[in-house]
């Protein structure tokens, strides 16, 4: 029987199927994915095949080719991956200025790893009315960056609702990934997209400046106009995971761009000479944040260990 998989709780996972109903599984415990080392050999999003049980319980017996997904480094274990969710027509980054901060190596990881999986991103601008005149220019100066590398961006104040009718829009009829640091709003966002939902929420830490964690599990929740969100947990790193060296410049959009003008085909963009790439950052026509998140990216390509913080 086919299913959707709408809930990981890590041990179980519950799978709509084709008739309408939930059902409670397990993964056979030599289920594996080919190819890729993971701590979790199903997502949310994915389409599989299960086997019920006389006890109404089943057992995913495979999984159906996925048409994207999005994956990252698994927490303190480098050599293997965490897949996040599969089968998505677009993700969305909630990005705080401040009240947690995200910095621009996040949100270039993030935005890179999309471009290597093919996932379509939009970045989500919230809590702008907490934002002194300070927070603004920067938000401002991130999105006149983003928008120009082909990035959709949006500012919301999910408290208030504000922006939150656009986003609504923009969701109708797709499978969206909402993801960001722990603290950003994404649980205030859901709650404002689907009335009476009322997810949990929790205040960041003023202390640290840093969110706790509300959502402790992944889940795909309907919309009323049609189409899901899926919700996880946020997410305080995000290590890359299986890029080769020679493929990173490929997931910067302005990077790959300027490469074509390099003198030698395989530049790395750090120590070459006649480097198109270099010139164009020294030029600012490459912003500095991006290039200094590339050579981050390539840090993690020659095994060195990415800072979560």
């Amino acid at each position: 029987m086919k299913g959707l998989v709408i809930k990981n709780t890590g041990s179980w996972y519950s799978v709509q199927t084709e008739d309408g109903r939930q059902i409670e599984c397990k993964v056979k415990g030599n289920f594996r994915l080919r190819g890729i080392k993971s701590t979790n050999p199903i997502a949310v999003g994915d389409r599989v095949q299960i086997d019920i049980n006389s006890e109404g319980t089943a057992f995913i017996t495979e999984i159906e080719e996925r048409k994207n997904y999005m994956i990252r480094r698994a927490s303190n274990l480098s050599k293997q991956s965490h897949v996040i969710a599969a089968n998505l027509d677009l993700a969305m980054l909630i990005i705080t200025i401040n009240y947690p901060v995200t910095t621009t190596i996040f949100i270039d990881r993030f935005l890179a790893t999309a471009e290597a999986y093919s996932v379509p991103v939009s970045l989500i601008f919230n809590k702008i009315d907490r934002y002194r005149e300070e927070d603004r220019e920067n938000m401002e100066m991130l999105i006149d960056l983003y928008a120009e590398l082909g990035y959709p961006c949006f500012k919301t104040c999910a408290r208030s609702g504000e922006g939150v009718e656009q986003l609504q829009s923009e969701l109708s009829g797709k499978v969206t990934l909402l993801s960001g640091h722990s603290g950003v709003g994404k649980s205030t966002i859901i709650n404002a997209l689907i009335p009476g939902l009322q997810l949990r929420t929790r205040n960041i830490s003023e202390y640290h400046n840093k969110g706790m964690h509300t959502t402790t599990f992944s889940e795909m929740i309907p919309l009323p106009q049609s189409g899901y969100i899926i919700d996880t947990p946020g997410i305080k790193g995000f290590g890359s995971f299986a890029m080769n060296e020679i493929e990173i410049s490929h997931y910067f959009r302005e990077i790959f761009a300027e490469s074509k003008l390099c003198k030698f085909s395989n530049c790395t963009h750090r120590h070459e000479p006649n480097c198109a790439v270099v010139k164009a950052v020294e030029e600012n026509r490459i912003s500095l944040s991006r290039y200094k998140s590339y050579l981050s990216l390539m840090k993690d390509g020659e095994g060195g260990k990415y800072r979560l913080d």
